[in-house]
């Protein structure tokens, strides 16, 4: 049986309305750029349809380039709206206080978008919250608009439950201020932190115990529960190989390499233990991590306009020439063959 291969993950086809309803704004017909991707209308309202990262990423570039707007995603954010994000949306817009709803928005967000980088979380602490979206560096004119779209978007979805507009107490975005960094601050109450150690905005206790006047009780509990039993389906695993998969991303983000102790410690089980179970299921950590490497590295290749140096960051290698020596090991050809023969055949 083939192995399964690793994606860098997908989203509903619901972000997809924002980035319309902007272009629309800034006097674009959105439709003929859309339907360059795929994106007709059946295709936009068709169930659970999802876009790949990659996919959407090129599709925010072109919408960029299109409208000569570099600050695209903050207006996309602008727009959001929950029921945008599904069934984990619509659950948040009957959360009993806007809290409820950040926090429901992000425990369920494998609902709405996977990344293999990471997933957002919800941390509260007596004073307020953070709402953490993670990082998706090296940035560039593909990415950047992801981070601005997100954060941005939370705002908004809150501040359509609260009636009026939401403002975080503070704001803290990985790369460094763009052209365009004036307009993020009508979404904070305090100055912007650029060039931080990660992407992030900050609700005070006020913000998160104002009351959802839309909040019905039962309606919340019922939608809360079919969220939980999608949220299992979601996130089944058949094997331990693939939990080790899924839990790599993040690890070897940073030209490092995890390895088989740190894993265990993730999972919570002695070295020995996991090595056995491993066996047990026929494959070794070094063959998972390899499989997962080499999948990675031809998505990224062929779906990105990453540099092979930052790719080589981004799998843990500790230098571009240790990762082209690995590729060639694994396909035959070097980085730069395999992304030409890509081109030629796209």
């Amino acid at each position: 049986m083939p192995r399964p291969r690793v994606r860098l993950g997908e989203l509903t086809v619901g972000f997809v309305q924002s980035l319309a309803e902007a272009l629309q704004q800034l006097g674009h017909d959105p439709t003929p750029l859309l339907e360059r991707y795929g994106l007709t209308s059946s295709r936009l309202a068709q169930p659970g349809a999802r876009l790949s990262i990659p996919r959407y990423m090129h599709l925010g570039h072109a919408a960029i380039k299109l409208s000569g707007e570099p600050a695209l995603g903050l207006r996309m954010g602008s727009l959001s709206r929950l029921a945008q994000t599904g069934l984990a949306g619509v659950t948040a817009a009957q959360a009993p206080t806007l809290g409820e709803a950040a926090r429901t928005l992000l425990r369920f967000e494998p609902l709405y978008a996977a990344n293999y980088r990471g997933s957002s979380v919800f941390v509260e602490d007596t004073q307020g919250a953070w709402l953490r979206f993670y990082s998706i560096s090296p940035y560039n004119d593909y990415n950047r608009f992801v981070v601005d779209s997100l954060l941005s978007g939370w705002l908004a979805q809150l501040g359509q439950l609260a009636g009026r507009p939401v403002q975080a107490e503070r704001m803290e975005i990985e790369f460094a201020a763009p052209s365009y960094a004036a307009g993020y601050q009508a979404l904070c109450a305090t100055p912007i932190h650029f060039a931080a150690e990660g992407n992030q905005l900050r609700l005070s206790r006020a913000t998160l115990e104002q009351a959802n006047p839309q909040h019905c009780p039962s309606t919340w509990q019922h939608l809360l529960q079919l969220c939980e039993v999608e949220l299992a389906q979601h996130t089944r695993v058949r094997s331990l190989g693939e939990r080790i998969t899924h839990l790599l991303g993040p690890l070897l983000n940073g030209g490092r390499e995890p390895d088989l102790e740190e894993i265990a410690r993730h999972l919570q089980l002695p070295t020995w233990t996991l090595r056995r179970k491993l066996a047990e299921e026929g494959t070794r950590f070094r063959s998972l991590l390899n499989d997962t490497r080499q999948d990675l590295a031809e998505t990224y290749i062929r779906d990105t306009e990453l540099a092979f140096g930052e790719i080589a960051y981004l799998l843990g290698f500790a230098s571009a020439e240790a990762f082209q020596r690995a590729f060639k090991r694994w396909t035959g050809l070097t980085p730069g063959e395999f992304r030409r023969n890509q081109r030629r055949t796209g």
